[in-house]
């Protein structure tokens, strides 16, 4: 009954942890582009996050029958179980202490792994993990990059730059003795949209925001079902499935809340500088590959997908990557399942003395 306890507790500070470390994966290009204050695009990408956690169960059913029985097909027992969470949640921890953005799909995996080669080491499924797993996280990054500099490239045309505010309204058309109410749709500057009272202003900014929006959203939808795929075979006779992920998405949002701002700052400002346009290309990017891997089960970190799309920008314009800043972001990403596998494998054999 403890180590069920411990498993329930560690669940919740896995996922305050995710929280904390992936909430800036979206609004980053908002503070980065000077559109908003860091606490306000937090907060935005804390409530959306919450939205798309609390639809994950009816949206990524794929992505957590991955999680509970796609990469070891042996019973995990509660040493287990508690073993990858803290291997996952160790590493996810000093990661966000240390002001990295890394993968909680990568140490989820890892420390599945890493328990797995101590606990039933013939039971995990190497031909999976590659199509499965491996591949879809390391094309996110090169597939994210080239979408993110196609749009850009395709957007940075000066006519493009002109448009930047889209108007809808309602209107009559007099047709003689008859009048019909039709719909107006204007673009135009943003000066040039102010002059049309009554109408639905749609700036650049404005879809900027419901950009960094759908990134959350669809992060809750990517994230919410591995954190809890990995208690449910433990906890899900004991706990309502629904409740489970209730009680995930509430952490996730805590922690958003909490701590968000300290990766955050590595993402806005240290990897490219971006306006606003920009900002919101990569997290069109972003919000479309995470939405989509997550609805066909596909385990894309938004971390690496989120990254990729910011660096994107840059196009072949190298230079203005931050390359210090690059080249340590993927010395992270490299040693994260290691260092969360080598977590979990101690944390396992201490369990299994114990139990």
């Amino acid at each position: 009954m403890l180590i069920v306890a411990a498993i329930f507790a560690l669940i919740v500070a896995l996922a305050a942890m995710n929280g904390a470390n992936d909430v800036s994966k979206g609004v980053a290009t908002l503070a980065g582009s000077g559109i908003t204050r860091y606490r306000t695009a937090i907060l935005w990408g804390a409530l959306t996050t919450l939205a798309g956690s609390l639809l994950s169960g009816l949206f990524a059913t794929r992505m957590l029958k991955l999680f509970t029985g796609g990469i070891v097909a042996a019973e995990p027992t509660p040493a287990f179980t508690l073993a990858v969470i803290c291997g996952a949640a160790g590493w996810v921890a000093l990661a966000t202490v240390t002001r990295l953005p890394v993968s909680t799909t990568h140490a989820i995996i890892g420390a599945l792994i890493g328990a797995a080669l101590v606990y039933a080491p013939g039971r995990v499924l190497w031909a999976g993990v590659l199509p499965k797993l491996a591949m879809p996280l390391l094309l996110s990054i090169a597939a994210s990059y080239a979408l993110s500099a196609t749009l850009n490239r395709v957007f940075a045309k000066s006519e493009a730059e002109a448009v930047d505010c889209l108007c809808v309204g309602v209107g009559e058309l007099d047709a003689g003795q008859a009048q019909f109410t039709q719909i107006n749709v204007v673009t135009g500057t943003t000066r040039e949209c102010a002059g049309f009272g009554g109408h639905l202003k749609l700036s650049t900014e404005t879809f900027h925001w419901l950009s960094s929006g759908a990134v959350g959203f669809a992060r809750g939808l990517n994230d919410t079902p591995k954190l809890v795929a990995v208690a449910v075979t433990v906890l899900g006779a004991r706990i309502n499935m629904n409740l489970l992920i209730l009680i995930t998405a509430a952490a996730m949002f805590a922690g958003s809340l909490y701590a968000g701002r300290r990766v955050a700052r590595v993402l806005a400002e240290k990897v490219v500088r971006m306006d606003h346009r920009e900002g919101l290309l990569a997290n069109i990017t972003t919000a479309l590959l995470v939405g989509v891997g997550a609805n066909l089960g596909l385990p894309m970190s938004t971390t690496h997908v989120s990254t990729g799309a910011i660096a994107g920008i840059a196009g072949s314009d190298t230079h203005r990557l931050n390359r210090r800043t690059l080249r340590d972001l993927v010395l992270a990403w490299t040693i994260t399942p290691l260092v969360a596998g080598i977590i979990s494998v101690a944390t396992y054999l201490i369990a299994a003395r114990l139990t």
